[in-house]
Parts: structure tokens; C-alpha cells; sequence
């Protein structure tokens, strides 16, 4: 019988923790170095992977992603000698995904030509936005006129090219935002990630708010307008929004990130990575130290970074799937869920939110609606504290 994990498939996801600056709206685990030993970094990579597929051996990589930090900051190199070491540690799939993040202020056509020869095949660009009075409110550090000219050297580089843009940002009105995500899909590819602005408690955005001076946040019914807005024009570009912040045409899902919610097994490489694993049928949770030189250390002292190992009980593997697989238009599995938990999803829960119109089930599969979707922390509460 397959175990649970084979559901999703195995990843590995890289991460590069450094940044050229800390934009202001941002929680990641990013950190700004003037200057970085590319090759020491690269052989604590390297022996991070090998640690890791000792525990995880006989496993096929569907998908790689670079994220970070800004990993279009990484050597050429540095990529390739990651993606040797991957190789050479497990079996990877023929139509493997490789993604790498890069942002417009980092791009140079030689570079994405090294990149895409290391074996990266997939870019996805940190734009946030096509106006340069947001982009500088943001903290970015490139121009409109930058991102695009960026955009259409990754065009030319790479077949598939996703980019990110952020809604809902300081002073934005409806009509901004549809003029501008407009734009945005006459210039994509096949893959758009659109975020709605989250102020973090542990960011400078944060700390504004926190002291009452972060001006111009549209108001949450002006910033559920904006949602449904970018549902009903991506939808007419068939760009369908396969999760609650991600539209791509079809067969152009990101697959990495499928692998997460689809609640698969990925190895997590680099300062701060969380990582899941399946290992004689139990499951565990990794996450990296994420202090970049204390992980550093740790590597060369004693052959891994991890932090932290946590063994996951099965009502813990069913809560996270649920939370992960809800996100998703394709929804979860009730099969599954209880194979998982040892009982089924709640079902007076269930009837509720059908009865709602928040959650509606197709045979053994459940999905939270279009409807549902804009308030789904709150649908995934009413279910998890039933």
C-alpha cells in the first residue's frame, strides 16, 4: 500500500537567505550581507542534501525550488553544484521542475543563460508591482521599467516564467488594480502568484502599523472587492486561480508547490527551512536553524543544519493536509483525511458550511467554495474547533 506521502510526491526546497535589502512588508527568513563565500555556502548545500537523503532514500524529485532571500543572488555555480548534488543523491523525474526566485534588480541575460544551462527551468519573478510610486512604498529596489525589461530577458531564457504581484497595497484603489492586473496578464506567460498585502507583526510594516503611522490600507471590504475582481479577470485571461493565490493556465501549476499542498514529502535545504518526511511509515517535521552563519557552523561541524526533528502523530498529519489541501479549488480527500486522523472529518461541520455555501463535497472529495474562499481561515476554524 502506498504510504500517505506518495499523494503530493517528493521535493526539495532550497533556500538562499540572502537579500541586496529587507523590504518592509516581509517576514521571511532573509537576512542582507555585503558579502557571501559562494563556495563555502555551496559545499554546506551540498552536504546538507547528502545528509539529508540518508534519511530519505530510493525517492524520485518531482520538483526544486530556489527561494529565499533572492537566490537570482546565487552564482550560476553555486545553482549547478546543488542541482549535481541532488542528482546524485536520489533518482530526479524526467520532467523534473526547477524553479528558481529572482528579482528584477538581479538580472542579467548571461546569468539566465547559466542558470537555465545548471539545469533551472522555471523562474519566478518578485515584480510586486507595474508603478513606481508603489514599488518604491514596497522598498523595492527596481523601477516599473526595470521589471519589465527583466521580465522579457526571462521570457527569452525560459519557457516557463511566473511572476508575483501584491494587492491591496497603500492607496491602491479598484480601478488601479484592475488596470494594472490587466497589464499583468497581457504580459504573462502561463503562471501568476497574486498576494494580497499582509502587514506582519515582526516586520517594519508592522511596527507602523503597530505606532498607528501606515497610511492608506484599503479596508477589508475594499480589499475583498480586489480578490474578487482578480478571480473574474484572471478567469477571463484563462488564468483559473487553482489556489487561493495562485492562477495558471492549464497544466501550468507550479508543481512545487503542489507537492506542499498535496501534503507530499520535501526536504527543506538552508537557513531556516522547514522540511517533511516519511521514514518506515512514520512522519516528521524538520526546520533548519535560521541564523545563516549559525546554520553554517552547524553544517560544517556536524554535517547538518537541522534544528529541530518532530515526530507527527496522525491527528497532527490529517490537521495539516486538511489545512494545506483546503487551499487548493481541487480540495481533499474525506478517504484520505481518514486514513490519516483514524475517524472522519467532522460532519456536522461539513453540513454546516455546505449549508453555508462555503464548502461543497464531490463524492469522496470536499472543497471550499468560490464563495467560501475569501473567508477561508474562518472556514477552516468553524471545521478544526468543531
Amino acid at each position: 500500500m502506498p504510504e500517505d506521502w506518495q499523494h503530493g510526491g517528493f521535493g526539495v526546497y532550497v533556500h538562499w537567505p540572502f537579500c541586496a535589502a529587507k523590504c518592509p512588508y516581509c517576514d521571511f527568513n532573509s537576512h542582507v550581507r555585503k558579502t557571501v563565500d559562494q563556495d563555502r555556502w555551496a559545499r554546506a548545500l551540498v552536504r546538507e542534501i547528502e545528509t539529508q537523503a540518508e534519511i530519505t532514500p530510493n525517492r524520485v524529485v518531482n520538483s526544486v525550488f530556489f527561494g529565499g532571500g533572492t537566490p537570482s543572488l546565487m552564482d550560476p555555480k553555486t545553482v549547478g553544484a546543488v542541482l549535481d548534488a541532488i542528482a546524485n543523491s536520489w533518482t530526479v523525474a524526467n520532467d523534473i521542475e526547477v524553479s528558481l526566485e529572482a528579482n528584477p534588480t538581479s538580472v542579467e541575460a548571461e546569468r539566465f543563460r547559466s542558470y537555465r544551462s545548471a539545469g533551472v527551468n522555471r523562474l519566478s519573478m518578485g515584480i510586486q508591482a507595474l508603478n513606481n510610486r508603489d514599488l518604491k512604498a514596497l522598498g523595492r529596489m527596481h523601477t516599473a521599467e526595470e521589471a519589465i525589461s527583466a521580465f522579457e530577458i526571462a521570457r527569452t531564457n525560459f519557457n516557463r516564467v511566473s511572476f508575483d504581484l501584491i494587492y491591496a497595497r497603500q492607496n491602491q484603489t479598484l480601478a488601479d488594480w484592475r488596470s494594472e492586473l490587466s497589464t499583468a496578464l497581457d504580459m504573462a506567460v502561463d503562471h501568476l502568484s497574486l498576494y494580497q498585502l499582509t502587514i506582519e507583526p515582526n516586520t517594519r510594516f508592522g511596527e507602523m502599523d503597530k505606532r498607528g503611522i501606515l497610511r492608506g490600507i484599503p479596508s477589508d471590504n475594499a480589499s475583498a472587492d480586489m480578490y474578487e475582481l482578480t478571480q473574474e479577470i484572471c478567469s477571463k485571461y484563462l488564468m483559473h486561480g487553482y489556489e487561493v493565490s495562485n492562477h495558471a493556465r492549464s497544466e501550468a501549476e507550479c508543481r512545487h508547490n503542489l507537492i506542499y499542498w498535496r501534503y507530499g514529502d520535501y526536504a527543506g535545504i538552508g537557513p531556516g527551512a522547514h522540511g517533511r518526511y516519511t521514514r518506515r511509515s512514520n512522519r516528521y517535521g524538520t526546520v533548519a536553524w535560521s541564523n545563516p552563519e549559525k546554520w553554517l557552523s552547524e553544517i560544517e561541524a556536524q554535517n547538518t543544519g537541522i534544528r529541530s526533528t518532530t515526530p507527527l502523530d496522525r491527528e497532527d498529519q490529517a490537521r495539516e493536509m486538511m489545512l494545506m489541501g483546503l487551499r487548493l479549488k481541487e480540495g481533499i480527500s474525506l478517504s484520505r483525511y481518514k486514513n490519516l486522523a483514524g475517524r472522519d472529518l467532522n460532519q456536522a461541520s461539513i453540513h454546516e458550511l455546505e449549508h453555508l455555501g462555503m464548502l461543497e463535497r464531490e463524492d469522496d472529495r470536499v472543497k471550499v467554495t468560490s464563495q467560501g474562499r475569501p473567508v477561508l481561515n474562518s472556514v477552516l476554524n468553524n471545521i478544526l474547533n468543531q
